[in-house]
Parts: C-alpha cells; structure tokens; sequence
C-alpha cells in the first residue's frame, strides 16, 4: 500500500518547517508570499489532503457538520441530503453522514469527537431522546420530523396535515366516498398525516377508514390486502408514504383490481418510484430538496449566533412549516360505476 501524504513531506518539498507548512495551508498569515505559494505547489504535486479531525484538532473551529440520517434506504432522503449538502457547501460547512438505523448512539458519539459545528437529524430517529450523548449547546436542526427530538433544535419539515388533506380534496373532487388511509401510527410524521385524512374526511362526510400499515412495501401490502377484501371495499387508497403506497399496488395485482379502473391509490413523498412512468403515482411532493436547503442555511445562522436558533426551538417550540404540492398522476381517477369484488389472494 502507498504511504499517504503528510505535513511533514509536503514541508520537506517546500524547503520549510511544518508549523509553517500548516499556517501556509490555513491561510493564517505570517508566512510570506513566496513561502506560502511554494507550500501550495507542494501540496499539489504531492498530492496531499489535509486530515479533516487533526485539522479540527488544531484549529478553533472543525468546519464539520454531522449529519445523522434515520434509515439510508428511505429514498425522501436523497434530495433531502442534496438539498442539506449544497446549502452547507455554500456556508463554508463540510457534512458528515451517518446512519442512525446502523450506529445509534455511537454515530453521535463520533460526532462530537471530530468536532462537529452542528447536527442535523433527517427524520425521526428511534429511541433519539433516550440515546444521543448530551450536547450541551452545540446547535441542531432536525429535519422531515413534526417535532424536534433534542432541546433546542429547531425544525424543518413540509406540513404533513396539509398535504394529507389536499390527498383527501383531491379524491373527494373526483367522486370517491369510501377512501382508505394506510397509516403508520406511533411516529409523528405518520400521525401528522393521519390527522390531516380525518379531519378532511370528516368534514367531507366521508366514508373513511384508517388502517394500521406502517412505512415499508411490505407493511403497505398486508394492510392493504386486508382493507381491499373487506365489503364495501373502498375506491381509493391513500398511503402514509410511497413505499407503502407501492405495496398496496402489488397487494391490488394480487387481488384483481386494476388501478386505476378499479382502485384509485395515491401515496406521499413523491419518491423516484412515484414518478416512474409504469407506476405513475399520485403523490404529495414535500420539499424535501427544499428542507435540506432551509435547514443548512436556519443552522449556518445558529453557529454564527452561538448555538440558538432565532426566538428559541425545540419540543413543543413552532416548526417551520413548508407547503407541500400534490403531483396527480394516473394511479388515481373517478371511481367505476360498479364496484367489482376483490378475488382470493394467492397464499404467499
């Protein structure tokens, strides 16, 4: 294996001292002109990259912001990440990433260690009041949750009620009485949502029902195989996210029922899979690339103003709320003017 480039190689190229290598790197000052323009040529033809955590180490401030994600594989994260990353890279910020689902405590942990300026959580991470290391006054913003999970956090989210009522108008406005919501109960955003279905439903005069599902394809298709075999079956199904959205679609090919023709079904995040041509979901697009952004520049404020954002966050504090958009595509139409019954799922 090459040995990798260090300070005291880049130094020796450079004909100075490596106290004098490192303030030439930084940008300090003392160094003159010629010192300094002979270091950077140095590094360069060596090749060498400075070790962010000893870099932190000697320096007042790490330029590192931890970013700890609830699950890697849930695809709103994406532009969601895209989004935190171009609005810290503009700030002078470099985000760190993690997986809270693989590491816990110890991503956290890690964190700290190496400096970090700031937090952002992405979601509701599991278990997060009871695990995260103390953090004292280092500032955080969390990101895609109805609620902060540490003291002090600030909040960015889309407003998750809203768009499950615009879900709700939108199939009411194309004729559909007996609507299904696949919930995922006992998280905030999943209950943000589900409050939204009812209340809609309630003031439309629905015939509605709630369903206990959960935020994976799989959980959306056994709840939505049970809902679809039930009489009166309903016209349409609206899932707590596109996963689970997905799974009723497959759970409706298992039953015989065409979507739309037969079952209308929307989902919400509008996730790559919701947008593919052959599923052409309707769905809610909660301006996850947009939440990333507002929350890199909301914490880039709060490091520059000591570790608090404006007027103070944290449980029970006011989020900032972003309007959600409803993206209509062809997984949702008029309901049939005869309901056909479901078929006997194939065990499996």
């Amino acid at each position: 294996m090459a040995k990798s480039v260090t300070i005291l190689d880049v130094a020796a190229r450079a004909g100075v001292s490596k106290s004098a290598a490192s303030l030439a790197l930084r940008g300090t000052g003392y160094v003159s002109e010629a010192r300094r323009r002979a270091v950077l040529e140095a590094a360069e033809e060596l090749g060498y990259r400075p070790n962010a955590a000893a870099r932190a180490m000697g320096s007042a401030r790490s330029g590192i912001v931890g970013l700890i994600l609830d699950d890697l594989r849930n695809p709103w994260y994406v532009p969601a990440v895209e989004g935190l990353s171009d609005g810290l890279h503009a700030a002078g910020l470099s985000p760190l990433l993690g997986d809270w689902r693989l590491e816990g405590a110890a991503l956290a942990e890690r964190c700290l260690e190496l400096r970090v300026e700031g937090l952002v959580l992405v979601g509701t991470l599991d278990g997060a009041e009871e695990l995260l290391p103390p953090l004292g006054p280092l500032p955080v913003v969390q990101v895609g949750a109805a609620r902060a999970q540490v003291p002090g956090a600030a909040v960015v989210t889309n407003d998750d009620a809203e768009g499950a009522r615009r879900v709700v108008r939108h199939l009411t406005g194309l004729g559909h009485t007996r609507i299904a919501h696949l919930a995922d109960p006992g998280t905030s955003v999943g209950d943000a949502r589900r409050a939204g279905f009812e209340e809609e439903a309630r003031r439309a005069g629905l015939d509605a029902v709630t369903v206990p599902a959960g935020r994976t394809e799989e959980a959306g298709r056994l709840a939505a195989l049970g809902v679809l075999r039930s009489e009166p079956r309903p016209t349409a199904v609206f899932a707590v996210n596109d996963m689970a959205a997905l799974g009723a679609l497959s759970a409706a090919e298992e039953l015989g029922l065409r979507v739309p023709e037969d079952l209308s079904l929307a989902g919400y995040d509008d996730t790559p899979a919701a947008r593919l041509r052959a599923v052409g979901l309707t769905s809610v697009d909660n301006a996850s690339r947009e939440a990333g952004r507002v929350a890199a520049a909301l914490l880039a404020e709060m490091i520059a103003g000591h570790g608090r954002p404006p007027g103070g966050a944290g449980p029970g504090a006011a989020a900032t709320l972003l309007n959600p958009e409803l993206k209509v595509r062809t997984s949702t139409a008029p309901p049939p003017a005869v309901v056909r019954r479901a078929r006997p799922a194939q065990a499996g």
